[in-house]
């Protein structure tokens, strides 16, 4: 099972673009996914800009509309995140409990589909073919 543990800062939302961990977090975190690593399980992790260096394309009425950030409706946002694959989504919320995080730091732990997941016209569609 393939689980994103989403990273959301507190005071991400009004982080100015120079904005970037200290050497101590860096540490810390880095111990963290190397033990992610050493226990076989991390298929990627990486950080983000802050929101005020993004873009949001809202698709509506046929057309993209754009926005630049910062997103002042925003509340909670993504400052990075882990892919890991485990044996259940209890050991995925055991992997995001131990992470070295700030204090009023979120980690949401989502699963990923799969394939498997889907009925067997989306599985086709997917593949490309589909029932006539």
């Amino acid at each position: 099972m393939r689980f994103m543990m989403l990273m959301i800062p507190k005071g991400y939302d009004s982080a100015g673009p120079d904005i970037r961990p200290g050497a101590e977090a860096v540490a810390a975190m880095t111990k963290y996914n190397h033990s992610l690593t050493k226990a076989g399980v991390l298929l990627s992790a990486d950080g983000l800009h802050p929101p005020i260096a993004g873009v949001r394309v809202a698709f509506g009425g046929g057309r993209p509309k754009i926005t630049d950030g910062p997103f002042a409706e925003a509340k909670e946002l993504l400052g990075g995140y882990w892919m890991i694959q485990v044996k259940s989504k209890a050991e995925a919320v055991e992997w995001a409990s131990r992470c070295p995080a700030a204090d009023g730091d979120l980690i949401e732990v989502r699963q990923v589909f799969e394939m498997a997941d889907f009925p067997p016209d989306v599985q086709e569609a997917a593949n490309g073919s589909s029932r006539s």
